[in-house]
């Protein structure tokens, strides 16, 4: 796969795409289209502060963690221990054997139950064995399988992702078994949960130049299927190895210390299994750091075109699209699934090289310890303690070996999250000073405001936005209405220009303590899939029944509201769609209303609206203008002319300020030719 294929949604406005042919530009948007996250490619340096980022996670959870490793390391004597029994079983109770009759030691760890059985009677030794191995089974099982408490996944990232959210398990069975599982599952879940969180509430509040350009489908799919990796890294940096290197240390001492004197070409073997793993594996991590990326690129396309058609449903029916839309979906599913067939093939081709490794060693061991058998030098007891200490030196190996290779797959996605943790965000504007309750108004001075893509929206705009007063900010399409009504809450920020609020900079305020006291209703009607109530409620938790009947007086809701089958708390359709636009509209406006901030910010409130619904709202926002800044975005004259003061932009300049009548005298201004104009097209 190139480079270009790891570039999810390059363009020609994105850097490095303009090395790209037209049909490469078209190929990669078929396939990925995410628009700010597109340089994906990730070094080695890179993949191990992504991986030191994880480890610093686990301090959420220090005491799960803790308990995690006492219960995985209280697995490491049995392990051991085993072998040996087989042995003492093979040897001494089946072909009745005394105990020490090869060249071979038994490691100090056996001493004590050597001593005990030291004189026993073959029987007496079994008896012993089977009443230790009981106990053993029940308390830690078989250790053959582990708990077993595990979910089957398919292979796509997806899928795999739903069963890490909640992954666990154990080396051991039983009740020790159960108890480290439990313990992983919680800890896996805590340390899921939280980085989740964390995830969703910096995507939340992302500027708005960067939500315009965000794929709703890729925020979901990073929030649920790459999230729930994190925990997988943070146990491959830290217990995987731990346990891997000390099981490894353990069985290269037991060999030399019973086996060196025996058979030294056993020690040449095992050490030369470590290398051999690294060697085979390495070399591949790049290519599977780039197919994961690709996979997970691409499920996320895959999200963003079903979210994307269904969220626009009704106009894709309208206008005859449900076929093309199908077949954009199909294409990048069949995209999404050779990505993850193509990172299966992967690793199956590391797995095999690996083991034809691996089980080319274990003939050779083969052939060493039946000679030595042969040769009396050791009994047929040592072939379950050699094959068991080879077991335990290849897994050690493996583990080495494909330790950077398992570190790609979910580094792929960990990149993913902290992306967007990384991101700017509003939360960057949250540490300056806290404002008191606005009773000035909004001062802008020389401000201009140019969008990322370069169109300049705002031009050296002068303007008082004093309290007290219904302002109309009032101008042709593209005048720049609403990027103006966006500076005052500060969801975009000036590119020139200073804005003050009672005389202090927006730049040094604490945002949070800003939006607290501004109102905005949007052109759009944003509602939930929930009552009218509980809608009301967005807007300020602790309404009473008292202030939502207000609110709803005040934007004229109160007569088809009390005309639904459950009133306020008939609950809405999609986006609010079982009521008609006009009703919806006056339900933002009840919504904006009800917080009583000391600024409220319209943008076409009454665009919807009969003439006499709109009468009745634009008393009640002059009304609401007493003591308050009411910012109103219009077009129709009806609502402009009972404005206290109207602002006219054309062109992102300010072109004309004064209330109606004071601007229609002037023959020459821009404002009556706006009106004359708008007039005469009606």
């Amino acid at each position: 796969m190139s480079e270009a294929d790891a570039v999810p949604g390059a363009s020609a406005e994105q850097p490095g795409a303009e090395t790209l042919s037209r049909k490469e530009k078209r190929r990669l948007r078929l396939r990925f289209d995410d628009r700010i996250d597109t340089q994906t490619a990730i070094s080695s340096a890179e993949t191990v502060v992504l991986a030191g980022r994880c480890v610093k996670l686990l301090a959420q959870a220090k005491g799960l963690f803790a308990a995690k490793f006492l219960l995985a390391f209280g697995l490491i004597w049995p392990g051991l221990l085993l072998p040996w029994v087989a042995k003492i079983v093979t040897d001494n109770v089946l072909l009745e054997r005394p105990i020490g009759d090869t060249e071979v030691r038994f490691p100090p760890f056996m001493n004590p139950i050597i001593a005990f059985i030291d004189g026993m009677a073959p029987m007496e030794v079994m008896l012993f064995f089977a009443v230790m191995y009981g106990f053993l089974l029940l308390l830690m099982g078989t250790r053959a399988g582990g708990t077993g408490a595990e979910l089957f996944a398919g292979a796509d990232a997806a899928t795999q992702s739903e069963n890490r959210i909640s992954a666990g398990g154990s080396e051991a069975g039983g009740i020790w078994g159960i108890a480290e599982f439990m313990v992983n599952v919680r800890l896996t879940q805590r340390l899921a949960n939280a980085l989740r969180t964390r995830l969703f509430e910096r995507l939340s509040r992302l500027p708005m130049t960067t939500l315009d350009d965000k794929r709703i489908g890729d925020s979901i799919y990073r929030v649920l299927y790459d999230t729930p990796v994190v925990p997988e890294i943070c146990y491959l940096l830290t217990l995987n190895p731990f346990f891997i290197l000390l099981g490894g240390a353990i069985n290269l001492y037991l060999i030399d210390y019973s086996y060196s004197h025996v058979a030294p070409e056993l020690i040449w073997v095992a050490w030369c299994a470590f290398p051999a793993a690294f060697i085979t594996t390495f070399p591949a991590s790049a290519l599977v750091r780039r197919t994961n990326q690709a996979k997970r690129a691409a499920g996320a396309a895959t999200t963003n075109a079903m979210e994307e058609t269904l969220d626009n449903v009704y106009a894709v029916q309208s206008l005859g699209g449900m076929k093309r839309e199908t077949e954009r979906f199909a294409q990048r599913s069949r995209e999404s699934f050779l990505r993850e067939r193509f990172a299966l093939a992967v690793g199956i081709l590391l797995l095999v090289l690996v083991l034809i490794a691996m089980v080319a060693a274990a003939i050779y061991i083969t052939i060493v310890i039946s000679d030595n058998i042969i040769d009396d030098v050791m009994s047929p007891g040592d072939f379950f303690v050699l094959f068991g200490m080879y077991y335990g030196i290849v897994e050690t190996a493996v583990g080495i070996g494909s330790f950077w290779i398992k570190l790609q797959d979910p580094v792929a996605a960990v990149r993913r999250v902290f992306f967007f943790l990384d991101h700017s965000s509003d939360d960057d504007h949250c540490v300056g000073a806290a404002i008191g309750k606005i009773e000035r108004g909004f001062t802008l001075d020389n401000v201009a405001f140019a969008y990322p893509d370069g169109r300049q929206a705002l031009d050296k705009v002068n303007v008082d936005l004093p309290m007290g007063e219904l302002v109309a900010i009032v101008g042709p399409t593209g005048s720049g209405k609403t990027t103006l009504a966006y500076l005052l809450p500060a969801f975009l920020r000036p590119t020139a220009g200073r804005i003050a609020v009672d005389g202090r900079s927006l730049a040094d305020l604490d945002v949070n303590s800003l939006r607290e006291q501004i109102a905005y209703v949007f052109q759009e009607h944003l509602l939930l899939s929930e009552s009218i109530r509980d809608n009301l409620r967005l807007a300020k938790v602790d309404a009473t029944d008292a202030e939502i009947e207000r609110a709803l007086a005040a934007a004229a809701c109160l007569d088809f509201v009390r005309a639904l089958p459950n009133g306020v708390d008939t609950v809405l359709g999609q986006s609010g769609d079982t009521l008609s636009v006009g009703q919806q509209q006056r339900l933002c406006i009840a919504r904006g209303l009800i917080r009583n901030t000391p600024v409220l910010i319209l943008d076409e409130p009454t665009a919807a609206l009969d003439p006499s619904t709109e009468n009745d709202l634009v008393r009640a926002l002059r009304a609401s203008a007493k003591g308050r800044l009411v910012v109103v975005i219009a077009h129709r004259l009806s609502t402009i002319r009972h404005a206290d003061r109207i602002v006219f932009l054309d062109g992102g300049r300010v072109r004309d300020v004064g209330d109606h009548d004071t601007l229609m005298a002037n023959a020459d201004g821009p404002y009556r030719r706006f009106v004359e104009l708008q007039g005469s097209s009606a």
